[in-house]
């Protein structure tokens, strides 16, 4: 395994599981494949609702607690101050534990100022080891890199070789924030898994395109948390400590950029209103609940 070191010299593994779209009935049963492959990093969400089944999974595991880098995100309904408090000691609950190893702000809209600083607190009572955001673009982060008291430590964006976020990444470093990609396969989209280039390279090292991929953001410094509900992938994606890319290669999959998200702009308004919408319909949701319950 390597390893990335974040700005306060904790050390994160590059490679990583995460549980994107994984069912709260696949869930525990995933996390533990991925750790008997020898995954050592989860990445989950409150907004993914399998907290509890990734901490149900590490707890059954027998794995030292402290062997195992665990990152969850706080979700826009619960951002402000006391609210995102309250939901980040509820996530560790959830995850059976009493720290977190990153917490990350999922979104870049609502009241984010008053989110990040109930994260500074709690990264300062030793709660959180690290703190960092997800989805904000390069302006967003260096604004939270300049006015905050404690800068993130990590950007989760969408990043693979259809969207490279050089720009971001360039930017990144200047301020020795991490890139971690979500979706670094771009979830096959636009015939990722197939593409030419790709081949080529796999077949030039004995890999697949996918185990490819995640060599080329290992080494430009990305941290990357693949996702997969099959073992045998777990394990494909696990294998690409043993190659190495050389500058041929890697300058080949850098012509490949577009500069464009597969999936959507978070920049763009009715995005903005579709996640408003969202929200407010969670929020409905739970409201209702919560009076049948009192009911």
């Amino acid at each position: 395994m390597e390893y990335i070191t974040l700005s306060n010299g904790v050390k994160m593994p590059q490679l990583g599981y995460g549980v994107y779209q994984v069912t709260k009935e696949e869930c525990e049963r995933c996390v533990l494949d991925a750790l008997e492959v020898g995954y050592r990093s989860i990445d989950t969400a409150q907004s993914y609702f399998n907290e509890e089944e990734v901490g149900h999974a590490i707890e059954k595991s027998g794995i030292d607690r402290k062997e195992i880098f665990l990152t969850s995100k706080v979700w826009i309904e619960h951002f402000g101050y006391e609210e995102c408090k309250k939901s980040v000691l509820e996530s560790m609950e959830k995850l059976r534990t009493d720290y977190l190893d990153l917490m990350l702000l999922h979104q870049p809209f609502g009241d984010t100022y008053g989110a990040w600083k109930a994260l500074e607190e709690l990264y300062d009572e030793g709660k959180l080891r690290a703190i960092g955001i997800s989805n904000h673009y390069v302006d967003r982060m260096v604004e939270f890199a300049n006015f905050t008291r404690v800068k993130p430590m990590v950007n989760q964006m969408e990043t693979h070789p259809l969207n490279q976020q050089n720009n971001l990444k360039e930017w990144a470093d200047k301020y020795d924030v991490k890139l971690e990609a979500w979706a670094p396969f771009g979830e096959g989209r636009n015939g990722l898994f197939e593409n030419k280039v790709l081949r080529q390279i796999g077949e030039k090292h004995g890999k697949t395109t996918a185990q490819v991929m995640l060599r080329w953001h290992i080494q430009r410094g990305v941290i990357v948390i693949p996702k997969s509900v099959h073992k045998d992938r777990m394990i494909e994606n696990f294998n690409v400590f043993d190659f190495t890319l050389d500058e041929t290669d890697m300058n080949k999959i850098a012509q490949m950029d577009t500069a464009t998200s597969s999936f959507f702009s978070h920049q763009d308004p009715a995005m903005v209103e579709w996640f408003v919408k969202m929200v407010e319909e969670r929020k409905t949701q739970h409201d209702s609940s919560k009076e049948k319950k009192n009911w």
